[in-house]
């Protein structure tokens, strides 16, 4: 392939938008793959749905002053069906280059604007989906290789993907997050983390509850109580009460996902930011060593392998 003149590379070739519930990150991409320019800010999809989600990607296109004729490509939950246009689901086991001929073009415009698809698992014993991970799984795939993978994504709601050869073959949802502040703010396990700050992946509690769990997920519900009992008659602070609380939800999810693979399958944790390191140190205390792939590079490297597999670009 000829490689583009300097003048050429910096070109704008077409617009990558990550479009979560909360969140909107759009980036110009030039022929050389590059980023000419970025937009970010709080109009996810619950925002769009009010004020109009063609209105919100024409503001933000005329931000960066982007031509009219270039293609954007869409990953996220303005594909949901409560998005801009729903664009479905691609069911596993699935290959993760099937995604990018799955995307669906927005009608009645003339901008070429196409949302790349979800993935879903129709297992009538454990059913579950996923919309914008799969763009990551994408982009991290190159960096993963071929052969068995057990990727982490964490999150509100955590993935787990197993990935052989390319292949999504599964995957598995934790509702780690949500649980964590359903449980620290209405139960009564809020008294005994009422004054805790942060959370900090080497506090010794946290660590020593995920690795609890990983060893003994049985007692999960019992863990949970000794966060109470604990601050009653055995001196634990409110610091360490909420890292034993996180770390035995995180051990619990990471038991989970451990118990669907072979032993010693490699693991790559997809993330960025503050939750990367508490989970860094959570699959560490679980005695795993894994792969890291900034999820930010993720998502636009999965654009990007989505708008050459449509526009040979």
């Amino acid at each position: 392939m000829t490689e583009p003149t300097p003048q050429r590379a910096a070109e704008p070739a077409y617009v990558a938008v990550d479009w979560g519930t909360s969140s909107f990150r759009l980036w110009l991409i030039g022929r050389d793959g590059g980023v000419l320019a970025e937009r970010r800010s709080g109009e996810g999809m619950t925002t769009a749905a009010r004020t109009g989600f063609a209105e919100v990607l024409a503001n933000h296109l005329a931000a960066i002053s982007a031509s009219a004729g270039l293609p954007v490509l869409i990953c996220g939950m303005a594909g949901a069906k409560q998005g801009w246009i729903e664009a479905g689901y691609l069911d596993t086991p699935a290959a993760l280059a099937d995604i990018p001929a799955a995307a669906v073009r927005i009608p009645g415009i003339d901008a070429d604007i196409r949302i790349l698809p979800g993935l879903a698992q129709r297992d009538a014993m454990a059913p579950d989906v996923m919309r914008g991970e799969e763009t990551q799984l994408l982009g991290a795939a190159g960096e993963l290789g071929d052969g068995d993978h057990l990727v982490c994504m964490p999150g509100t709601h955590s993935k787990w993907v197993r990935l052989s050869g390319g292949r999504v073959e599964g995957f598995s949802t934790f509702m780690t997050g949500e649980l964590f502040d359903a449980i620290a703010k209405n139960t009564i396990l809020s008294h005994a983390i009422a004054e805790a700050g942060a959370i900090s992946g080497d506090n010794a509690a946290f660590r020593a509850a995920v690795a609890r769990m990983v060893e003994k997920p049985a007692l999960a519900t019992s863990q949970l109580f000794s966060v109470r009992a604990g601050s009653l008659i055995a001196g634990l602070s409110p610091e360490d009460a909420k890292a034993r609380l996180s770390g035995t939800l995180i051990g619990l999810e990471i038991a989970g996902a451990l118990s669907l693979v072979a032993e010693g399958t490699p693991v790559a944790l997809v993330v960025s930011g503050g939750l990367g390191a508490l989970y860094r140190e959570a699959l560490a205390a679980a005695g795993l060593s894994p792969s890291l792939i900034d999820a930010d590079a993720a998502v636009r490297n999965g654009l990007a392998a989505g708008a050459r597999a449509l526009w040979s670009l």
